[in-house]
């Protein structure tokens, strides 16, 4: 079996576990996207499941979440905060915002999420599947993935990229605007990746060189929101 195929195995079973736990504990006819980012949350906070809770937690996700939020001591609650960056420092005080606006706001989970999101971006980008794409990045972003996806189609060109790895994938700033919280992060991965003309010919890249590649990657949600997911708001390459 080819390494490509079970990378491609790999990302499924990734794919369908995220997808049972995000999309596992709906009812009724809710068809949400793919969320990375919420995770083991087929129970809320007080145990009990949301189907015996009933519309209650779908129409006030937040409010219980928040009454006991504020009756947490500021050391528990900014606890996972204060793990991911020192007290004091603008990331730490903008994150805290953020949690503050949304007590079920994990860095730890949000960053997990955030590197399954990067490596099925980049696989999607490379096939060219144009639904995963939507589903993952704000409609700016997703217009300018779609621009290069139609351009490399009408040149004949095709993507091979096999992933191998996330060397390093860190938070390094946060804002609130608003109800919009926008947390960005630093990745460092290793991929396989060349673009090939129509008659197989390698324009760019390299078949078998890994390369490593920075990336600066914005993701946002509106805190005020029902729906959980993230969207990729923005994309730079680290010089």
């Amino acid at each position: 079996m080819s390494f490509g195929t079970i990378f491609i195995i790999v990302l499924a079973a990734i794919v369908l576990f995220q997808l049972y736990n995000v999309l596992g504990r709906r009812t009724g006819n809710e068809r949400p996207p793919f969320d990375p980012y919420t995770r083991n949350r087929s129970r809320d906070r007080s145990g009990e499941s949301e189907d015996a809770a009933g519309d209650n937690v779908v129409t006030l996700p937040n409010r219980r979440a928040n009454d006991r939020n504020e009756d947490v001591p500021a050391g528990v609650r900014y606890a996972e905060i204060d793990r991911v960056s020192e007290t004091g420092t603008p990331l730490n005080k903008e994150l805290r915002k953020i949690k503050d606006a949304d007590p079920n706001f994990d860095p730890k989970e949000f960053l997990e999420g955030a590197k399954i999101a990067y490596e099925m971006v980049v696989d999607a980008f490379a096939q060219g599947d144009r639904n995963t794409l939507r589903n993952l990045l704000s409609p700016d972003v997703y217009e300018g993935f779609e621009a290069a996806i139609a351009t490399r189609e009408e040149s004949g060109e095709t993507m091979r990229s096999s992933f191998i790895g996330i060397d390093d994938a860190k938070i390094v700033s946060a804002e609130l605007r608003g109800r919009e919280a926008l947390v960005t992060i630093r990745i460092v991965s290793e991929m396989i990746s060349a673009t090939l003309n129509s008659n197989g010919d390698v324009l760019d890249g390299d078949m078998e060189t890994v390369v490593e590649v920075r990336d600066i990657w914005t993701f946002g949600r509106d805190t005020k929101s029902r729906d959980p997911n993230w969207k990729l708001v923005g994309t730079e390459s680290e010089e």
